[in-house]
């Protein structure tokens, strides 16, 4: 029962960011990439911290915790969305997909050097799958040759790698911290870091008065509010949880459910075609997935360390 709770938690975070593409692509209309992204993890962290004040979610504030905490949210969000925002202004859409789908091996390989967590030979193979699957749907897609422009790949690599050390800062987190709190604290490093930069951006163009204006927009409101709550608070907590109970290689590739689920938004609620090599790709995709679950060993908490020091519990 409590094996079958992790993978549904797996599951449903990759269907959460599934659908962030088809919400980003809404919103994207209106508001400048980092102005999303800013708004995101603002609505993320202010949810969270009226949770906190009416106590449906305790938070322990300490040096510690900060330290603990610090790598994770420096790898996702901050360095994963820098990375990602401007590698997607330089590489098109179906190369950065092929590029994304790289991050469950990067982050097995780093997994079973860091954490000395090493995957079956079926297991690579299923993963391996599992990312040929968005491979062949990214290259079916693509129409014309690629022009390379190094610097983009570069970010886009950079923001694969980010992705990669955050499953296993996550999962060494998860050792002295609770689920709750990594992901309190990824909001908050988020929010501050991205509305920073978006807020400099904005009295570089002169423009600060949209910060505000941005959100009286009613086309806005359903997609930050998705992007914010659904995606970051709820998404993150269940990538979380998943990291502390699965092994890197197992957590990671599910994600590549995401891929399915954003073919399938499109299509339903987009209608964007749908083609075949949407349906065999995916195939691969879910085969993949399941069978790199399906021979784990079982979920199991990494072992706990020393616990941290409290400062003061809100």
């Amino acid at each position: 029962m409590k094996q079958a709770k992790v993978h549904l938690a797996s599951v449903a975070f990759a269907t959460i960011f599934g659908f962030t593409f088809m919400f980003s692509k809404v919103a994207l209309d209106f508001v400048m990439p980092i102005g999303l992204i800013a708004y995101r993890f603002l609505v993320a962290i202010v949810v969270f911290e009226l949770l906190r004040r009416v106590r449906v979610v305790k938070i322990t504030f300490s040096v510690e915790r900060f330290k603990a905490v610090f790598w994770v949210a420096l790898f996702q969000p901050v360095m994963y969305f820098l990375f990602e925002i401007n590698g997607l202004a330089r590489v098109p859409s179906g190369e950065a997909g092929m590029m994304i789908a790289l991050i469950p091996v990067i982050a097995t390989v780093l997994s079973a050097l860091i954490l000395k967590e090493k995957p079956r030979a079926l297991q690579v193979f299923f993963i391996l799958l599992s990312v040929s699957g968005i491979v062949f749907i990214q290259v079916s897609h693509a129409a014309g040759g690629v022009d390379f422009d190094g610097l983009g790949y570069a970010l886009m690599f950079g923001a694969v790698v980010a992705a990669a050390l955050f499953n296993i800062a996550s999962r060494s987190a998860s050792r002295n911290m609770k689920t709750h709190e990594i992901t309190y604290y990824m909001m908050l490093f988020g929010a501050v870091v991205f509305n920073v930069i978006y807020v400099t951006v904005l009295i570089s163009q002169g423009r600060l008065g949209d910060y505000l204006g941005n959100l009286a927009q009613p086309q806005l409101v359903v997609p930050v509010l998705y992007l914010g709550i659904l995606a970051s608070i709820v998404a993150f907590f269940l990538v979380n949880f998943a990291l502390s109970r699965l092994e890197v290689h197992v957590s990671s590739v599910y994600a590549n459910l995401a891929t399915v689920t954003a073919v399938f938004a499109g299509a339903v609620f987009l209608r964007e075609a749908l083609y075949f090599y949407h349906i065999i790709g995916g195939a691969m995709i879910i085969i993949g997935v399941y069978g790199t679950a399906r021979l784990n060993r079982g979920t199991r908490r990494f072992r706990k360390a020393q616990p941290l020091k409290e400062d003061y519990r809100v």
